[in-house]
């Protein structure tokens, strides 16, 4: 049976700027005096890998950071605002996962963030999606190499009992479409508010079109 699969939390939900608050909060609760614009976390997400990212800042503001900890204050922020933001899902993801649904194709969320962020984001999606209609979750649990390591999708795809060639993957970022295509998955970009910018090596979308996008596995 053929599988989509989301790729990211803001696949789902547009939670971007959500991540980049929980940034620049964090950094304020560290006592750092960074803040990152919009603009500037934009060309940081054409990388992937948060802790890498604050300590790469540390490096170029010559500041001594302790960025495992930097970080753990971002996620625990990012998840405090996903259980207390409205969430609503993206354009064409609920008509999506009703049409694979409907074709007999199976749905998963292929991600290398922390199971906790995981169980935030679909918690607050609740009133919207049921977290049962995933046939997988993968999460940084599940794997041992983050994206864009193609391991989160190669597990998934072990998981489902899959053939790369029966599968389409939806992502947000450079990174994402790099693990999924170096799985062997056909890719969709749906890019999110701060990753529009970005030059995807891949078919690219603002709406998921539900019946295109399972016509090409069902």
């Amino acid at each position: 049976m053929p599988a989509v699969l989301f790729g990211s939390l803001s696949t789902l939900a547009d939670t971007s700027e959500l991540q980049r608050d929980a940034y620049n909060r964090a950094f304020a609760r560290h006592g750092l005096d960074w803040s990152w614009s919009q603009e500037e976390y934009a060309r940081l997400l054409q990388s992937s890998g948060g802790r890498r990212r604050v300590a790469e800042e540390a490096d170029r503001t010559g500041v001594q950071v302790d960025a495992e900890a930097v970080h753990h204050t971002k996620s625990a922020l990012f998840q405090e605002s996903l259980r207390s933001t409205p969430l609503t899902p993206r354009p064409g993801v609920l008509e999506t996962v009703e049409a694979a649904r409907r074709a007999g194709v199976r749905v998963g969320l292929v991600t290398t963030t922390a199971p906790e962020n995981v169980e935030a984001l679909l918690t607050g999606l609740e009133p919207h999606l049921d977290r049962a209609v995933f046939d997988v979750v993968v999460d940084s649990s599940s794997v041992d190499d983050p994206k864009p390591d193609p391991a989160a999708y190669r597990y998934a795809l072990s998981v489902l009992g899959e053939d790369a060639g029966s599968c389409v993957a939806i992502e947000d970022n450079l990174g994402g479409v790099g693990s999924a295509t170096s799985a062997g998955i056909e890719c969709i970009a749906f890019p999110n508010t701060n990753t529009a910018g970005h030059d995807f090596p891949a078919d690219r979308t603002d709406r998921l079109d539900a019946d295109a996008l399972v016509g090409r596995v069902a």
